[in-house]
């Protein structure tokens, strides 16, 4: 089955950072990218305002970005990212690692993966991708955008893959705080 695209990924509360989400492939990494110690909203705003503030997400273009300027586009209020400086040279690093490895085609990651060994390795390669990461974004890419090849490392519980309206989005919240919740208590 070819890859498709929902017209939004609905993973904040801004309708066109969700469009952004769901056009731009290199937005999802950078949203993937920000999404720790900030609320998921917070992190999948962040390529939305990035480009605002930038005037671009081509991956190139923010890898060149004088890492000064880069850290006051996050620092700009409301910031991006409650730790701009380290979340900008995070992106800075995202962006020189597709620009350089995949043409700044963001895509390239995953389409052209030989299969779900492959696309794991590529995806864990990215910088700030951990386990989790690669399993969320491989959740995504199957659920919501038809990449057949990330099927095999989606996770059995609820992920951002799941979601896929605002409402599918606070159920996954809730559930994900519970969970924490339970774990604090085996503690």
């Amino acid at each position: 089955m070819a890859p498709t695209r929902p017209d939004r990924l609905c993973f904040t509360d801004d309708e066109d950072a969700c469009r952004l989400l769901a056009d731009d492939p290199f937005a999802l990494l950078v949203g993937l990218a920000l999404d720790q110690q900030v609320t998921v909203q917070t992190a999948f705003a962040g390529p939305f305002k990035l480009r605002q503030r930038l005037g671009t997400l081509d991956p190139a273009a923010i890898a060149a970005t004088d890492p000064l300027r880069l850290e006051e586009a996050f620092r700009e209020k409301p910031a991006i990212h409650r730790f701009p400086g380290a979340m900008a040279a995070r992106v800075r690093e995202l962006a020189a690692t597709v620009a350089d490895e995949y043409g700044g085609q963001a895509e390239r990651i995953w389409t052209e993966a030989v299969d779900a060994s492959d696309l794991r390795r590529r995806l864990g390669a990215l910088p700030g991708f951990g386990e989790m990461k690669v399993t969320t974004l491989a959740a995504v890419l199957a659920k919501r955008l038809g990449v057949e090849v990330a099927r095999p490392l989606c996770p059995d519980h609820p992920t951002l893959g799941d979601v896929d309206s605002p409402q599918a989005l606070a159920d996954y919240q809730a559930a994900k705080r519970a969970h924490k919740a339970a774990l604090r208590a085996t503690m």
